[in-house]
């Protein structure tokens, strides 16, 4: 072999070994910065309760204005809007260990950001504002075609503002790595900007790939925009990830940035996941920015997710829900009108209804259309979630859904990724299965999608886990899909899945032992505060 031909191989298995072991350092700060602020916290908390718990000791007057406001506190939580599952374990917690409970509930409930939920509204009214006639006509339009479909499209216009929209060709991709190569395409293909949201960005390869188009992109004068969830990213990524790319010409930023000081708002967390390109193009779904998700590599065996593409008017919607958090993150008063006001009409059938859930205000609306959903099923009501932890008014409407003969089926992994949760996932299998809902684990491994299909005609698609994280503690987008030819494709789909499934119902029907009874029902107790 020529000696030059040995020496460049040597040189370019140098730079390889050297890039591999730069992304592990990475990989490594960030593990040791999320055990730092996590032991921060933990020491600031404990802090707090041993002063408050001295005070409390030595002093009679403190004791009895912790009783007071342990009274008020309670009554407070029990008065809130929320559901009742939400409420009972911090009013154990309060009751029970006064001091702590009430710091807990203070650093993580109880305090927020008035303002918050005030600046996205505002953000949101510059679809609102444009679009009520064209909303009307659609719902009129969809009201002759299906009225309880109708009825949860008036809903998410009335209560959170999002329209219906026509006009726009949905593609589904039953897997998450070709709705990826689909959106690498599409973002070569900008012209004037790019936004992008993600709860995990990895340094990995598959960003790798990505981070080269961005950056061509914007050499050619595309502006973009990079938004991850800091907490979600960090085992991920370094701190100068962003101060990277920000050289490279991408505006990133890391979405409430994990913090050793105590602060209110840390258990909010961006979960979304969106791409818009010119604001004619969008992209959403399960999959977050890293290789697992694009069979890169194999941590929980196969990974299940999935992806939507969308063209058209139903874009603006995804562009409004992006720019809310970027307001929120950046506080910057971005002139909404000229991402929002791009007339993009690609004729197509069916109803396209993007929408987010936001954990600052009392609604909730990722919630309230799966429990629609549930109410309006007549033949069947098929879901895929990572996680199983839900109120006991959804365990009963999946019940009695059952019970009038629907054919209810939720698909759960089948390797977990977080064993804690896939025990609590489990122990809601028997109160379920013992109604008449179908249980499946999907055998290849790990299945990360979030869907939900009724009656084989409407869909929701998004983000939204059936976990209390995520439907009362993430911000989170879904879409809601109704007479497309993706919603075929969805059904499709699930038929697929439930082949490499096996059904568990029988099993959980007749339960557990004893002691793995009790082992599931103290991890309930404490499964909203997950």
């Amino acid at each position: 072999m020529p000696l030059e031909i040995l020496n460049k191989m040597r040189y370019t298995g140098h730079l390889k070994e050297r890039c591999i072991m730069g992304r592990k350092k990475k990989t490594e700060n960030g593990v040791l910065r999320m055990i730092f602020v996590a032991v921060s916290l933990v020491f600031q908390v404990v802090w707090i309760v041993l002063r408050l718990k001295l005070l409390n000791d030595y002093s009679d007057t403190i004791a009895t204005i912790t009783a007071i406001l342990t009274g008020i506190v309670v009554l407070k939580l029990n008065s809130k809007h929320t559901n009742s599952a939400m409420k009972m374990p911090w009013v154990m917690l309060i009751l029970v260990f006064p001091v702590m409970g009430l710091s807990m509930y203070l650093l993580f409930e109880l305090l927020g950001d008035p303002g918050v939920s005030k600046g996205l509204r505002a953000v949101r009214r510059h679809l609102q504002r444009d679009d009520c006639a064209m909303v009307e006509e659609n719902l009129e339009q969809l009201s002759l075609l299906d009225s309880s479909v109708a009825s949860q499209s008036r809903y998410l216009w009335n209560s959170a503002g999002y329209p219906v929209y026509t006009n726009t060709a949905v593609t589904y991709y039953p897997e998450a790595k070709d709705a990826f190569r689909a959106m690498k395409e599409e973002l070569e293909r900008a012209k004037h900007f790019i936004f992008m949201e993600y709860f995990i960005v990895e340094n990995g390869a598959s960003f790798r790939e990505l981070e080269q188009i961005l950056i061509r992109k914007a050499k050619e004068g595309v502006e973009i925009r990079l938004l991850y969830d800091d907490f979600g990213s960090i085992a991920k990524i370094g701190r100068e990830f962003a101060r990277e790319l920000q050289k490279k010409g991408i505006r990133c930023y890391p979405f409430n940035p994990a913090s050793p000081f105590l602060k209110l708002f840390m258990n909010h967390r961006d979960h979304r996941k969106i791409t818009v390109i010119d604001g004619k193009v969008g992209f959403t779904g399960g999959y977050n920015l890293s290789d697992e998700y694009f069979d890169l590599v194999h941590p929980y065996g196969k990974w299940k997710d999935t992806g939507l593409r969308l063209e058209g008017e139903a874009v603006r919607s995804l562009t409004s829900i992006f720019l809310e958090l970027w307001y929120l993150q950046t506080r910057e008063k971005t002139a909404a009108e000229e991402y929002l006001n791009i007339c993009h009409r690609v004729p197509s059938e069916g109803f396209v209804q993007p929408f987010a859930d936001n954990p600052m205000e009392e609604e909730r609306i990722a919630e309230n259309v799966y429990m629609n959903l549930i109410h309006q099923a007549n033949r069947s009501l098929y879901i895929i979630t990572p996680y199983l932890i839900i109120t006991d008014e959804m365990i009963h409407a999946l019940g009695l859904a059952a019970k009038r003969g629907v054919d209810v089926r939720i698909v759960t992994p089948g390797i977990p990724d977080k064993k804690t949760v896939y025990a609590v996932t489990r122990s809601y299998y028997a109160g379920l299965a013992r109604q008449g809902v179908r249980i499946f684990e999907y055998t290849p491994g790990f299945c990360h999608a979030k869907q939900c299909i009724c009656d084989g005609k409407v869909v929701s698609i998004g983000t939204s886990n059936l976990d209390y994280r995520s439907l009362y503690h993430h911000f989170e987008n879904n879409v809601l899909l109704y007479g497309s030819e993706a919603v075929v494709s969805i059904a499709e789909d699930f038929e697929q899945i439930f082949r490499q499934c096996r059904e568990v119902t029988e099993t959980y029907e007749k339960g557990h032992g004893y002691v793995m009874r009790i082992w599931q029902y103290i991890l309930r107790l404490f499964a909203p505060l997950m």
